[in-house]
Formats: C-alpha cells, sequence, structure tokens
C-alpha cells in the first residue's frame, strides 16, 4: 500500500510515462537525482552478476532488447518490434536502426547475439537462456534467437537487468568477461553514460545525448551514493541528502513512511519475488542430513519472526516460489514450531545430547550489514537452536565479497540469504535447485543440493507453454524440496521504494531495476 498520498499530476504523469494516453502532461527536463545505498556492487556488468546493487546502475548503463510494465506488459526498448516462429522455437528481435553505444559505436545484431550468449554461458542464472542454442543475424537489425525447445519465460528474460547488450567490441577481446576491465568502466546505449565510479562511495552518470529515444532521458544525471548501513540510507533520505532508495528494515518503513515530503511503497518490486532463507549446505556434516535440516526448521517461529522481528510489514513465506506467484503450492510442507519433535529428529539422526545438554555446534554465516533489515534472524535462530541443543557460532564477513565467496565456494555450513525469485520461477528459482548449476558462483545452486527427480520436474516446467502443466509440476517440486530442505524459507523480505515526492518515477515489476529514462522532477529540486 502507498503510504504517502501521490498527487493528480503525477498519477497523470506516470499514465503519460507508460505511453497509454494523456498527452496533456508534459514531463519536465534537467536536474539529478541522488539514490542513496547500502549495497555496494562488486563491478557494473549485470550481464555476468545479478542482484540490486549491481542492476540499479547496470540498467542505466546498459540497455536490453525489451522493457516491461507494471502489469507485465512487454514494449519495445532496443528491440522496435518482436515476432514468434509458429512452433515457438525461434523470437525475432527488429533493432532499433539509430542505437549508439556511448563511445558512437553503433548497436547492431551481432551485440545482441553476443550479449545472450555471453550471458547464457557466465551468468548465475544458467536456466534463463538455457534452451538457446543460436542467435543468428541476417542483417545488423534483426536477431533471431534460436531454441531446443519452448521457453515460457523469454520475453521476460530479455529485460531490464536480466539482459544488458554489452558492446561486442569491448568484450568480445579474449578476456574473461567475469573480470574484464570494462566492467568497471562499462559502455553501453542505455540513457545515461558512466561518468565516474568510485568502488565503495559514489556512481555518477550523466545523460547520453545520443540515447536512441528521442528527448530520452528527462533528468541530467544521476548519482548513487555507496553508503555504510541501512540506518545510514534512512538518514540520508529522511533528511533530504538523498532524493531515492530502497528499504528493507522494517523499522525503517514505517519511519519514512511518516516522514513528510515523502513516498514509500512495496510497489516495483512485484518481478523480484526477494525471499529470505536460511541456506544449508548439504554436502557437509551435519547438514546432509535431512532430519537435521528438519529439526531446525521446527525450531523456528516463523509467526514471531514475521510479527516481531519484522514489525508485521513482511509477507511469510513457506516454499521456493514466492507465495503472490500464480505457481505456489500451499499444500507443500510447512514446519509450524515444535521443539518436542526437533528433539526426536536430532536424536534419531544420531546426535544425543552431551552431559550439558549440546548435541553439536553449527556455523552460520551472516550477510555483512544486513542483520537489522533481515530481522536480526541470526540472533533468534542462534537462541532458539540452543533450545534443542545445537550452539551457533555467527560468522561475519568483512565485506559482501567475501561473504558471497564463501557460499560460491561452498566454505560454509549455514548462511542467511536473500534470493529473488526474478518473475518466473524459470529464471529465478531453477538455479538454486538443479544439480546442474551446482558451481562456484553466488545465487547458483550454493547448497550442493542433488535430487534428480527435481531435475526432471524443472527441466519439463521449463520447456511447456501450458500454464496449468506447469502448475501441476512446480506442486510436485514443492513438495519434494519442502520435504527435503536444502534451504528453509522464512520470509518475503518487505523491499519498499522510497523517493521524494516531487520526483515522478514510473515503476514497473523492476522498480529502479530498470531504465529510468521516463524519470523526471515534477518541480525544482
Amino acid at each position: 500500500m502507498l503510504m504517502k498520498r501521490r498527487t493528480l499530476f503525477g498519477a497523470l504523469a506516470s499514465v503519460l510515462a507508460l505511453g497509454i494516453g494523456l498527452a496533456t502532461a508534459q514531463p519536465r527536463t534537467g536536474g539529478e537525482m541522488v539514490i542513496v545505498s547500502g549495497e555496494n556492487p562488486r563491478h557494473l556488468n549485470p550481464a555476468v552478476q545479478s542482484g540490486v546493487a549491481t542492476a540499479v546502475p547496470g540498467t542505466q548503463i546498459f540497455a536490453s532488447p525489451l522493457r516491461v510494465d507494471e502489469n507485465w506488459n512487454f514494449h519495445p526498448y532496443l528491440a522496435q518490434s518482436w515476432d514468434w516462429s509458429d512452433d515457438g522455437l525461434s523470437l525475432t528481435l527488429n533493432l532499433v536502426d539509430n542505437a549508439v553505444f556511448h563511445d558512437g559505436v553503433p548497436v547492431t545484431s551481432a551485440d545482441v547475439a553476443f550479449s545472450i550468449m555471453t550471458i547464457k554461458a557466465n551468468h548465475p542464472f544458467q536456466t534463463m537462456f538455457g534452451p538457446v542454442e543460436a542467435v543468428d543475424t541476417p542483417d545488423p537489425h534483426t536477431a533471431i534467437i534460436r531454441l531446443s525447445a519452448p521457453h515460457p519465460a523469454l520475453l521476460l528474460a530479455l529485460t531490464g537487468a536480466l539482459c544488458p547488450i554489452i558492446p561486442q567490441h569491448v568484450y568480445g577481446d579474449g578476456q574473461d568477461v567475469r573480470d574484464h576491465p570494462a566492467n568497471n568502466a562499462p559502455v553501453g546505449s542505455g540513457p545515461f553514460r558512466l561518468a565516474e565510479y568510485r568502488p565503495g562511495e559514489q556512481i555518477t552518470l550523466e545523460r547520453f545525448d545520443d540515447f536512441f529515444i528521442d528527448g530520452r532521458p528527462y533528468l541530467d544525471g544521476i548519482t548513487i551514493r555507496i553508503v555504510r548501513d541501512a540506518a545510514s540510507v534512512t538518514l540520508s533520505l529522511e533528511s533530504g541528502e538523498a532524493d531515492a532508495g530502497i528499504i528493507t528494515d522494517a523499522s525503517a518503513i514505517t519511519r519514512l513512511g511518516a516522514t513528510d515530503g515523502l513516498t514509500v511503497t512495496p510497489r516495483g518490486f512485484e518481478g523480484i519475488g526477494p525471499i529470505q532463507w536460511l541456506a544449508f549446505n548439504t554436502r557437509v556434516a551435519p547438514l546432509d542430513d535431512v532430519r537435521v535440516r528438519q529439526a531446525i526448521a521446527y525450531s523456528m517461529d516463523r509467526d514471531f519472526i514475521l510479527n516481531a522481528l519484522m514489525r508485521g510489514v513482511a509477507a511469510s513465506q513457506q516454499g521456493p516460489i514466492i507465495e503472490s506467484s500464480p505457481f505456489f503450492n500451499p499444500d507443500m510442507p510447512s514446519y509450524n514450531l515444535d521443539l518436542d519433535r526437533a528433539n526426536a529428529l536430532l536424536d534419531e539422526a544420531g546426535y544425543p545430547r552431551d552431559a550439558d545438554g549440546n548435541r553439536f555446534t553449527i556455523t552460520m554465516d551472516t550477510i555483512p550489514g544486513r542483520d537489522s533489515a533481515l530481522g536480526n534472524v541470526p540472533e533468534y535462530l542462534r537462541s532458539q537452536l540452543r533450545e534443542v541443543g545445537i550452539n551457533v557460532e555467527l560468522r561475519t564477513s568483512p565485506d559482501f565479497p567475501t561473504w558471497a565467496g564463501r557460499l560460491a565456494s561452498g566454505d560454509f555450513q549455514m548462511s542467511m540469504d536473500v534470493v529473488f525469485n526474478w518473475g518466473d520461477p524459470v529464471i529465478g528459482v531453477h538455479r538454486t535447485y538443479l544439480s546442474s548449476n551446482i558451481r562456484p558462483v553466488i545465487w547458483s545452486n550454493t547448497q550442493g543440493y542433488v535430487n534428480a527427480r527435481v531435475d526432471e520436474l524443472l527441466a519439463e516446467a521449463g520447456s511447456t507453454l501450458d500454464t496449468d502443466a506447469r502448475r501441476a509440476l512446480y506442486a510436485e517440486f514443492q513438495d519434494i524440496v519442502g520435504a527435503e530442505l536444502p534451504v528453509y524459507w522464512i520470509n518475503a523480505l518487505p523491499y519498499h521504494h522510497v523517493f521524494d515526492d516531487r520526483i515522478e518515477l514510473p515503476l514497473s515489476i523492476w522498480g529502479m531495476m530498470q531504465s529510468m529514462d521516463e524519470v523526471y522532477w515534477t518541480e525544482d529540486r
């Protein structure tokens, strides 16, 4: 629910910005917007890195073939039109003919083909372009995506941060794209070009005057200030030092919602489906035993987490598919607080209490600087597991890359994590559970989970266009992982956009993780 009223002018401008009528409202040009973020990106290339920290600046620097609005409708972007083949095994993108990269080199179908195949080979979401066999380029402005099987999420995969078109003449030099020096000095074809990047401090973007959409962007520039923690994000927005930001901290959402001049809304996150969960390394003892994982689940009180720790602003989440999705299975196994059951499972697994009442000690990693925003669940879990004889040692990382590296390499036992559904299970869910996606990459199957039937179900669900058939396949998948618990799902994280009331910020399902060429100030800043 929107926590601050919107002006009539702002509402009309939103309609205009989405291209659906009322040409009387005229967007204003000029001005800059300051975004504050508590997340420090590893680099600025979304082709090989997922997450909000990279996606917000990345979608301003790079353009994608399509974009999507708040109603899940697709719109032209670099592709002015698109056509499916009758058999659903190829998609033809007809590109605009006036797009150029920030260094003046024209964008062609060769760049689209290079980008899609680069993403397929290097991105954590291996299933996103899994069925793509090749991209043909019969002429500079036509790209034909060839598929081995129907792909129900392909159009969505071509939007926002999921498919940045990167320049082949920069990235095709033989260097590893995952560590390419251009990732920190990217050249794209989006509405803003990189003016300065000070890692850990600030990203400065300036208007690209040769952007392929005439008259866009409206803003002269966007500055993303990277601050230390969630409290600093809140203070920056409250004081007016920043104009916009993304908030997940429950107390901050309430506090900023009562601040004059700010709009606070959960809109704009419909596509990401952010789930907070407890990740288990299923390859190491004692977590290689499903009974231990189930005992941990029975030790947690989800209602207490939602109502007390998350202050009532977060939604329940008991499975791998966000509960707002039509593919969520409400009948999958759930784990209500039951300490007697937890103790019985641990005894059965062969972990009796010693003379002091202890069974074993386990290490849990936490995401740097996020404990408050994530509801202080680690401290709560430590106290709860003590009740069943499990000692928990919290391990903090000095920064995000260190934490991500530990999970990617398997150097962990348990860890808090936040993982997105990304609009369709093919894109954001399959990656966590497919045995083929056990790779040294964060937000892949870092749990090391293997189940042949799950692999079969996800493969079938990812290659059929029939919604009812997909729903049945995903229901069985959820029953299996709900019983085996490679992760324990806790809650849907309460992502909220916060921005100055004077900013007209059209929010698609990707929010600020999509091009902000349509954003403008309704009054002087």
